[in-house]
């Protein structure tokens, strides 16, 4: 098919189409953060550069073609989590477990052990949302969250709700930070979390919601949260949160982090 002077087959077709793709989930990625605003700033400087040296201008061209060169690897170096995010949602993508299509042919089970987990999980949640105590609790998946727990105390200990309750106790000195649950025991307490720098956040989520957020934009860990304010129950995984969860809402949502094939 010919456009003009353009001579145009479906192998360009499909060459925009996914290049449009790539650019819209890549926009997704970093919408509502610093990045967004330099992402666009370089395809701004890129197109400038084509321009330059679609007219010929060789100067400018030659200047902006060595900043493009160098900004490659700025651009690795700045966008190092979103790129990170971006091949975990892949990788998601291609897990039998993650894979839509491929749950309709097996169907998971929960283990009696995290059954008993889970149990304990949300009654110590729904517990402490009644008595308005703060707490932030991490379910490992497949991410290996090692380096967060050695942030910590190691415990080693089975989930239990009195166990739980006695941790984020205001007058436990293991209450600030998170406890991170692994292969359904407390790996540790006191975690230190990454702070998400998504300016999307509303204003009204403090230091424990916000460090939730970044700790599923950096693993696929599920995280349970209790707000010490509030005392509103909010589930996060994946970089999204929800918020004001009823235990049986929290219990549905924890389920598939306990599935086993």
């Amino acid at each position: 098919m010919r456009i003009g002077f353009l001579q145009i087959d479906w192998i360009d077709v499909l060459d925009v189409l996914l290049v449009a793709f790539l650019l819209y989930q890549i926009y997704k990625l970093i919408q509502g953060s610093i990045a967004n605003k330099v992402f666009f700033g370089y395809i701004l400087i890129y197109v400038v550069y084509l321009v330059a040296k679609a007219l010929g201008m060789e100067l400018l061209s030659a200047i902006l073609g060595q900043f493009m060169n160098v900004g490659v690897l700025a651009l690795l170096i700045i966008f190092q989590q979103e790129i990170r995010r971006f091949l975990l949602m892949l990788g998601r993508s291609t897990s039998f477990q993650e894979n839509a299509l491929l749950k309709r042919f097996y169907t998971p089970k929960i283990s009696k052990e995290n059954v008993s987990t889970l149990q304990a999980i949300v009654e110590a949640t729904k517990s402490m949302a009644t008595t308005h105590t703060g707490a932030l609790i991490v379910v490992e998946k497949e991410d290996d969250l090692k380096k967060f727990i050695d942030s910590g105390d190691h415990l080693d200990a089975v989930v239990t709700k009195p166990l739980l309750k006695t941790i984020f106790g205001k007058n436990s000195p293991l209450h600030d930070g998170a406890v991170i649950i692994k292969n359904g025991r407390i790996a540790a307490a006191r975690c230190m979390l990454p702070i998400s720098e998504n300016g999307t956040i509303s204003p009204a989520l403090g230091f424990r919601h916000r460090a939730a957020i970044g700790m599923s934009e950096h693993t696929d860990a599920a995280i349970v949260v209790v707000s010490e304010e509030k005392g509103e129950i909010s589930f996060v995984e994946n970089g999204s949160i929800f918020r004001n969860m009823s235990a049986g809402n929290l219990e549905e949502k924890l389920a598939g982090y306990f599935v086993k094939n």
